[in-house]
This record gives structure tokens, C-alpha cells and sequence, in this order.
């Protein structure tokens, strides 16, 4: 059983946790960015078969996890994805296999769709990540979480197709755990505070414009068939837009297949990095 260490780095003056095991070419993993979001549930049924294969290092975003709360109201995004460059730089990360899950798979499906590429990629993994994000009423229960258990029983009925995460108290009282750490519901929901004198902007339902046709690393898409978080077909037409894109749509699953089918998303993931490292 390969042994998985919480650590912690300082990143320009930022405490920023991160999970760190196995032996093996570097694998980085993202996690989603739902309120209590972290590394810790996104990726706790793969971090040890990943492990087995690899080193893999999975990062709190900025503002989320045991990683400081800080949140940019000038910068936004550009001050977490700079807080990701820098943890990369400072891990000695020049050379990595990315995996990243919704919003982690997003902002992964960004930076290597765009010159320069500010990650070190050699390969990426987009678990319901990309394409585009709808605001359908799936989409609003996530964002109306208001730190009750019943808020949390509803936003994990939105982001996986059975019941039986949201039905067991256990796994509700480990989400709010996190969800519930002092700054993180005010990190996660500072990303849509918006000054009236700057033009109204919605954060989902906009135009998906990221040029996925430039993206030139191994890329594979792992997609639930039931997502409710995303269209219908979105995944299979996402990857071919992606020049040489391996694709797998599970069924009877939601936003997390790495959470839901992780068997199976272990064997795609690990076939697949082996495969691109292979390669090298």
C-alpha cells in the first residue's frame, strides 16, 4: 500500500498544502472547486493506486482546502493560476502528467489550449472538465450552498448521479468538514461578488471560447453520462476538438467519475500515463 503525506510549502508568503506519495514520473492532480472542495475528497479513491505508478503531488488550490484563504479581488483567477505556477516552480516540477476534475480540469484544459503553456505538461487528464459550464438549476444548487448539512445533502445530489453519497451522514459530515473551515465559503463565493460599476458578467452560461483545436499534449477525457453539471454529448464532441484525444464516457455517472466509477477511472488514467510516458 503506497503511503500518501500531507504536507505543507510556503508559496510566496502563502501556507499551501498538498498530498505527495509513490515513486515515478510526476503526476499533478487538480481538484474541483465546489464549496469544501480540496484534494483530499476529490481525489481520496485514486491517490493510492495512482501511487502505486507514480509520484503524484495534489495541491489545495489557492482559497481552498488547508491551503491559506486568500482571494484576489483585483486579480481573480490570474492570482490562483500564478499561486500554481509558483507551487510548481518552487516543488521543482518541470515535467508532469496533469489530472484535473471540474474546475481543476477546466482551468487544466485553459492553460494548455493557450501560448505559452504556464504548466509544465507533459500529458493532461480532464475529468469533466472543459467544454461548456450551462447555469441550469444544477448548477444554482451548488452555488446557493449555505453551509447546512441539508445545502450539502443537496449539492452532492447535483454533482453525482446516485443518491448514496448525499444519503450517508458520514461522508455529508466529512464534506461540511471542509466546506466549513473558517474563509473557505468565502473564498469559493467571492469569485461571483461584483463591484455595480463593473458590467454584469455571468460566471456560467457564457460562451465557451477556449481554442481546444491547439492543444497539442496526449490528452484524455473521462466524463460521466449523467452529468448534471454539463450537456448531454459534451465529452465526446469536446474530444474531437482535441487533435489525437482518447475519450470515455462512463454511464449511470455524474461531474465525478473519479469519485463514483474510481476503478475504473484508475485503470483508464493509469493505462493512459503509462502509455504517454512510455513515449518519452
Amino acid at each position: 500500500m503506497a503511503t500518501i503525506h500531507s504536507r505543507y510549502i510556503n508559496v510566496d508568503g502563502v501556507k499551501t498544502h498538498f498530498l505527495e506519495g509513490g515513486d515515478g514520473p510526476t503526476v499533478v492532480l487538480l481538484h474541483s472547486g465546489e464549496f469544501g472542495g480540496c484534494a483530499e475528497l476529490s481525489w481520496e479513491f485514486n491517490l493510492e493506486a495512482l501511487a502505486r505508478n507514480f509520484r503524484i503531488v495534489a495541491p489545495d488550490w489557492l482559497g481552498f482546502g488547508r491551503t491559506d484563504k486568500v482571494f484576489d479581488f483585483a486579480g481573480g483567477r490570474n492570482r490562483v493560476m500564478n499561486h500554481m505556477v509558483r507551487f510548481l516552480e518552487i516543488m521543482a516540477i518541470d515535467k508532469a502528467d496533469f489530472i484535473g476534475n471540474s474546475m481543476g480540469g477546466s482551468n487544466l484544459a485553459r492553460v494548455i489550449a493557450t501560448q505559452p503553456v504556464i504548466f509544465p505538461v507533459r500529458s493532461a487528464v480532464l475529468c469533466s472538465g472543459g467544454g461548456f459550464a450551462p447555469d441550469n438549476p444544477s448548477r444554482r444548487t451548488l452555488l446557493n450552498y449555505d453551509c447546512t448539512p441539508d445545502a450539502m445533502k443537496a449539492l452532492l445530489n447535483a454533482m453525482f448521479h446516485t443518491t448514496k453519497w448525499a444519503d450517508d451522514p458520514a461522508y455529508v459530515e466529512k464534506r461540511q468538514k471542509f466546506a466549513l473551515i473558517p474563509g473557505a465559503w468565502e473564498c469559493a463565493a467571492a469569485a461571483r461578488f461584483k463591484s455595480p460599476a463593473v458590467a454584469a458578467r455571468a460566471e456560467f452560461g457564457a460562451p465557451d471560447t477556449n481554442p481546444y483545436e491547439a492543444i497539442t499534449v496526449p490528452t484524455l477525457i473521462i466524463a460521466g453520462a449523467n452529468d448534471k453539471l454539463r450537456e448531454p454529448g459534451y465529452a465526446v464532441a469536446l474530444g474531437k476538438r482535441i487533435p489525437g484525444c482518447e475519450t470515455h464516457v462512463i454511464d449511470n455517472c455524474g461531474h465525478c467519475p473519479n469519485i463514483e466509477y474510481p476503478d475504473r477511472f484508475n485503470e483508464l488514467t493509469i493505462r493512459f500515463l503509462k502509455k504517454v510516458n512510455a513515449m518519452r
